[in-house]
């Protein structure tokens, strides 16, 4: 799987922002039995390989970690993520990438 910042804003080149967003997604994936095998970040994208049963659609996941993160990054990154995306409360770009092996 592979997704972006809203607008390529490079907000992952923080370490912590960075460290935060890859601990949400093990969270949110852990609840959802869903095994995060790899994940990486660079400046303006996320990417991992995950591992799942197939009762649970990509779509799913993807939205599942999106939201969850988007969510808490917020709660505690509220003052600098205003300055990058002014009223609009959001952190990733709608679309993503996802291929099976």
């Amino acid at each position: 799987m592979f997704f972006v910042c809203k607008y390529r804003k490079k907000l992952l080149v923080s370490r912590q922002i960075s460290d935060d967003i890859k601990q949400f997604s093990y969270e949110i994936c852990q609840r959802h039995s869903v095994i995060i095998r790899y994940m990486e970040t660079d400046k303006d994208h996320i990417y991992s390989m995950i591992e799942t049963e197939p009762t649970m659609s990509i779509s799913k996941i993807i939205n599942l970690m999106k939201s969850y993160t988007t969510y808490h990054i917020w709660k505690r990154y509220p003052q600098y993520l205003r300055k990058q995306f002014w009223k609009e409360h959001t952190f990733w770009t709608d679309g993503y990438f996802a291929c099976s092996v």
